[in-house]
Parts: structure tokens; C-alpha cells; sequence
């Protein structure tokens, strides 16, 4: 059975909209809900890092983006120990859509940055 990253991992990201983390933080990334969600300020690069604290299996990441506000360049970077440099496993690439996209690959024993 496949576990998902809400459990134990922990998030940063690149900003949070106005700062208003109570209506647009981080823990809405991972929360299951649909009608709520981060929101990033403006300007790019926009990221979220998810540290795992231990190699994992990735298999599919489940992103959801609002219509209008999809990533045009998003992919995931991982290492293979903690603390070392991000390097890009994979290309991911979302549509414009306010619907839930699921990207399916195989990627083990590394830390993930998204």
C-alpha cells in the first residue's frame, strides 16, 4: 500500500502570499482539502521543498494547480543524503487546469525537493 509524504515530512516553500500563512501557508499543501491551498507570491523561481528526513520510493506526485497559475517549468530534484546538493531527477509538467494531475515515475533512496 502506498503511504504519502503527509505523515512525516516536513515543508518550506519559496513564500506564502502577503505573508498570510493562517489563509494561504504551507500545511495546506498537505492538508487533503480542496478548498484550501498555498499560494506563493509573486515572482519565480516558486518552490516547495518536502524533506523526508530518509530515503524514499517516489512513485507519483499529486499537484493541483488553480486555472490560470500552472508551473511552466516544474520538475523534481532530489539527493541521494541528506544535506547534499539537489539534483534534477525529473521533468513534471502540469496543465493549466484546476484538476488534480498525478505524475507517476520511479525514483529511489533520495531526498526530494520539489
Amino acid at each position: 500500500m502506498a503511504t504519502s509524504i503527509v505523515d512525516n515530512a516536513r515543508l518550506r516553500v519559496s513564500s506564502v502570499l502577503n505573508r498570510d500563512t493562517k489563509q494561504f501557508g504551507k500545511q495546506f499543501l498537505i492538508d487533503r482539502k480542496e478548498d484550501t491551498c498555498w499560494n506563493s507570491d509573486q515572482g519565480s523561481p516558486q518552490w516547495i521543498q518536502v524533506d523526508l528526513s530518509e530515503p524514499a520510493m517516489i512513485e507519483e506526485v499529486h499537484i493541483r494547480f488553480q486555472g490560470g497559475f500552472a508551473g511552466k517549468e516544474s520538475f523534481l530534484e532530489g539527493s541521494e543524503k541528506s544535506g547534499q546538493e539537489y539534483v534534477r531527477l525529473t521533468d513534471i509538467f502540469p496543465e493549466d487546469s484546476n484538476s488534480l494531475q498525478i505524475s507517476s515515475f520511479f525514483l529511489t533512496q533520495y531526498y526530494f525537493k520539489i
